[in-house]
């Protein structure tokens, strides 16, 4: 808990490659890493590994704008802000072409930032090119490393120097086991600086700041009735400049990180757009982590209401996504400050769900009256058993069953033995995960 990963950004002018290096190091694994669906479309970020460390590549030659004399902007900007973003840096260039004036800003930029910077000169084919690739010792940057991203020659010897790298820079954040750690995600103009900001003006006194995920992003702690929280902070709120959205894939991965080391997420939705795609992505990704998930519905106050609006839109955002019936929907507005701390009462109750561990003994006898009220189907005239069952692990509660033909049990079945887990024993708002093996 509280790793974040560190983030490796490809940077570069037009052409020299970028994309073809960022494919060729998560290529491989395209088909695994289910191109996680909150990064954009072209998969310009991704999480990938090397020799056992987990990092995101970040490729920022994803977007460029047509018209020429919007390009220079476009990729000056998008290689600041990786500079600023990332924790390494890998600096490419063009062995065919050698160094030009555009290699050199860039060179200029990225020494200022301090980061481990390493320099990859690309197109370095066959010999002859590799020996061309030492006018770039000019550049200052100490060791040079030829490649080609196309064929992959000496791609290896960068991944290692990468994850050398890595200890270069801090990146465990400090964790208090008492302390509840928790995350507010959405959509742009959800609400999220100001739901931040609302939870924030109890007591200013006792708010200390401390440095978190990303150098810009400041995790902030503070009590409630006793209770030690810490915000993690994805919005980068504290940013001096706006950064125009092209760099959403930021973002993107900052909400990752943000998932990653929260015990619980808050997922707010604006009321007036309602419940979109992106939402319950997002919800999707939380799931997926194991998290705790609360959905704030914010902006209620601007929502024309009759007696059962709420109840409407509760059951509309379940018939939308199944999963949620089994999560808080808290409906909130940050403006008149209603309901935001039943948030935080919510965070700290489905925190003491996930440290929930159940009794061996009471679940074998749950799992007799599951199966005495509804038999696992039969394929093939096979008769399923299901013999017994144990919780093995916490947060998120995993529950192993054991049966002779684990993988003959239907989703449907599946579906069942949850619901009917839920309602003996509760855990709202934590994913549960069971699992089949052989007895």
């Amino acid at each position: 808990m509280g790793m974040r990963l560190p983030v490796v950004a490809i940077v570069g002018r037009p052409n020299v490659g970028k994309s073809t290096l960022f494919n060729r190091i998560v290529g491989k694994r395209i088909s695994i890493v289910h191109a996680q669906e909150g990064v954009t479309r072209d998969r310009v970020a991704m999480e990938t590994d090397w020799a056992g460390h987990d990092f995101f590549l970040v490729d920022t030659g994803g977007y460029i704008p047509q018209s020429v004399d919007v390009i220079d902007k476009e990729v000056r900007k998008q290689a600041i802000t990786a500079i600023d973003e990332a924790d390494v840096i890998l600096m490419m260039v063009d062995t065919v072409v050698g160094i030009t004036w555009e290699d050199e800003e860039i060179v200029k930029r990225a020494r200022r930032s301090k980061k481990p910077l390493i320099l990859i000169a690309n197109k370095a084919d066959n010999n002859e090119l590799e020996n061309q690739s030492h006018v770039f010792y000019q550049l200052g940057l100490g060791e040079v490393f030829p490649v080609s991203a196309l064929n992959g020659r000496s791609v290896g010897d960068v991944l290692d120097k990468v994850v050398s790298s890595f200890g270069e820079i801090k990146i465990d954040e400090e964790v208090d086991e008492n302390t509840i750690r928790f995350a507010i995600v959405g959509m742009p103009n959800s609400g999220k600086s100001s739901l931040t900001n609302a939870l924030l003006g109890v007591d200013r006194q006792i708010v200390t700041d401390i440095p978190g995920t990303t150098r810009d992003s400041i995790n902030t702690t503070f009590n409630y009735f006793d209770q030690a929280y810490e915000m993690i902070d994805t919005a980068g709120l504290r940013r001096k400049a706006k950064v125009n959205d092209t760099i959403e894939y930021y973002s993107s991965i900052r909400t990752q990180q943000a998932i990653k080391s929260a015990h619980v997420v808050i997922v707010l939705i604006d009321a007036e757009k309602g419940f979109v795609s992106h939402d319950a992505r997002v919800m999707e990704e939380v799931i997926a982590a194991g998290k705790g998930l609360v959905v704030g519905v914010n902006k209620w106050d601007l929502i024309k209401k009759s007696t059962n609006t709420m109840r409407d839109v509760k059951q509309g955002m379940v018939d939308d996504m199944y999963a949620l019936r089994h999560y808080p929907i808290q409906f909130i507005s940050t403006l008149d400050r209603r309901r935001i701390f039943k948030l935080v009462d919510l965070v700290k109750q489905i925190h003491g769900e996930q440290q929930k561990r159940i009794q061996t003994r009471q679940l074998n006898l749950f799992l007799e009256d599951v199966v005495a009220r509804l038999q696992p189907a039969s394929p093939h005239g096979k008769e399923i058993k299901l013999n017994y069952c144990s919780q093995v692990a916490i947060e998120p509660p995993v529950i192993v069953i054991f049966t002779n033909h684990p993988d003959l049990i239907k989703t449907a079945y599946k579906r069942y033995l949850e619901n009917r887990f839920r309602e003996i024993f509760g855990f709202e708002g934590v994913p549960i995960r069971i699992a089949f093996r052989k007895k």
